[in-house]
């Protein structure tokens, strides 16, 4: 089978010569082109096999590229923490769905552009576009699983590659391609387009639902708030949002409509609420554990948003905080393991100033307290994070000791997950937890109590989210991304 593939005649669709950008829609432009011409080719080669059989010859399109050759180094504002390469030399990015990505890549590319004075060149990569990847925005067309045609599909299509499916940029692994080009952007192509699929899978809502602010909870009854200040906003003309998308992709833009029942409910139900240019907000009932926070980070992470932030429940370790408190971290105790290979848990995870601020402000909008007063309610402090649920029933001596030297006021299985994948991925972190239990004080999380706590609670603390949301879509993305997320040798693309 191998001899037949490598003598099999590859066929390509038929593409113009790279060129020359100096203009950043027009360089999207020609990037949709490209990626519409190779996945409409893909598309009716593996239609017309599916129906014939084996053509007798391999299929094959490529993922356009963005690509910038500089020869000096860029002089920039140094508050600036994106939108220049490094140091001179070559740097690519093949890209998929430029569609989806247009604002990000005709931002992106328009500070590449002014900060080196160079235009950059738009044409075809060398990398492949899995056959799965190009048949997936048509819903009635699915790839068979191996050995449902007559034909090994590997053999006439490309298919999935791990060599180019991967974290190596983020993770700081990357080499430069066989051509000496250094990466331009976070995520290659294929990683891109697993993460798009992933996402669909998981949320049940296509991505190009998400919106740039992303708000993680651990509990469903953050939804059904949700859902309620989403109406209340669609009722008001001059809110900005324009609608509500609930699982199943079923979108509302009228207050008074209801959403059809979703036939079955995904493993991390996604609700967003739109307004133009995605500024409005995500909400992702991501559930309980570190390896749901890790999933869900892992794949939002190639869309680029602005800001995420948990707003979950958590257990307060301190005799002096109450039930229905508020927790901002400022640290994070990492002992939820799922990251350790990506991240050492040796890295330190820095608390960003504009989400801390913005944090602190919503929560004193909302509870009507300023200043010492506001240590009332909130308590600020390292949130440990755990990856057993029962960590209470264990022998406590070690844990107790642990979280005691940390300084850890709260514990919860989430929010270190988040904050280290954002940080990994460069994506702004935040973490505002609600204390539901203290386990430690004899206070434990019973049913009748939750339902008391949860209807008291669960509203404000929402609102508190969102309103810090507000804040962060006032900022400019720039005092936004952090520097302190960028390291020494960095993609120019956040």
């Amino acid at each position: 089978m191998q001899d037949q593939q490598a003598t099999l005649q590859i066929e390509t669709p038929d593409v113009a010569a790279p060129e020359l950008f100096d203009d950043a829609k027009a360089a999207v432009d020609r990037l949709v082109e490209l990626y519409q011409a190779g996945v409409g080719y893909l598309v009716d080669a593996f239609s017309k096999a599916m129906v014939s059989g084996h053509p007798g010859v391999r299929y094959r399109a490529y993922y356009p590229e963005i690509r910038i050759a500089t020869t000096t180094f860029a002089s920039v504002d140094s508050r600036l923490s994106f939108g220049h390469v490094s140091q001179p030399g070559v740097h690519a990015t093949s890209v998929t769905r430029p569609d989806l990505f247009r604002n990000y890549l005709e931002q992106q590319i328009e500070l590449l552009v002014k900060n080196h004075g160079v235009p950059v060149q738009i044409g075809l990569s060398d990398t492949p576009i899995p056959v799965h990847f190009a048949v997936a925005a048509y819903s009635d067309m699915a790839v068979p699983q191996e050995g449902a045609s007559d034909f090994t599909l590997r053999d006439v299509f490309d298919v999935p590659d791990l060599n180019t499916t991967n974290d190596d940029i983020v993770n700081g692994l990357a080499k430069p391609a066989a051509d000496g080009a250094a990466a331009l952007a976070p995520f290659t192509a294929q990683r891109v387009d697993y993460s798009l699929a992933r996402l669909a899978h998981y949320t049940a809502t296509d991505p190009e639902h998400f919106q740039n602010h992303v708000l993680f909870t651990n509990y469903q009854f953050y939804v059904s708030e949700f859902e309620a200040f989403a109406r209340r906003m669609l009722a008001d003309p001059d809110s900005g949002y324009t609608s509500f998308v609930s699982t199943g992709n079923a979108t509302i833009t009228d207050a008074d409509v209801e959403l059809p029942p979703s036939p079955k409910m995904p493993q991390m139900p996604t609700y967003h609420l739109k307004r133009a240019n995605g500024s409005g907000i995500t909400l992702v009932n991501i559930g309980v554990g570190p390896s749901n926070a890790k999933t869900a980070t892992d794949h939002i992470a190639v869309l680029r948003p602005h800001a995420w932030i948990m707003v979950g429940h958590c257990a307060g370790l301190r005799n002096s905080q109450s039930l229905g408190d508020f927790v901002l971290a400022h640290a994070y105790l990492r002992e939820d393991k799922v990251l350790d290979d990506d991240l050492p848990v040796w890295v330190p995870i820095p608390a960003l100033a504009e989400i801390q601020t913005s944090l602190e402000k919503a929560v004193a909008e909302e509870t009507q307290l300023e200043g010492y007063e506001l240590k009332r309610v909130m308590r600020t402090g390292t949130v440990a994070s755990v990856d057993n649920r029962n960590w209470e029933l264990r022998d406590q001596q070690g844990p107790v000791q642990r979280l005691s030297q940390s300084r850890a006021v709260a514990l919860d299985m989430e929010s270190a997950t988040i904050a280290a994948n954002g940080f990994r991925f460069r994506v702004p972190y935040g973490t505002l937890l609600c204390v539901s239990d203290k386990p430690l004080h004899g206070e434990l999380k019973l049913p009748g109590m939750a339902s008391d706590f949860y209807k008291t609670q669960v509203s404000r603390h929402l609102m508190i989210g969102i309103r810090a949301m507000e804040l962060l879509r006032e900022m400019p993305l720039a005092r936004i991304h952090s520097r302190k997320l960028r390291s020494f040798d960095e993609t120019a693309f956040l």
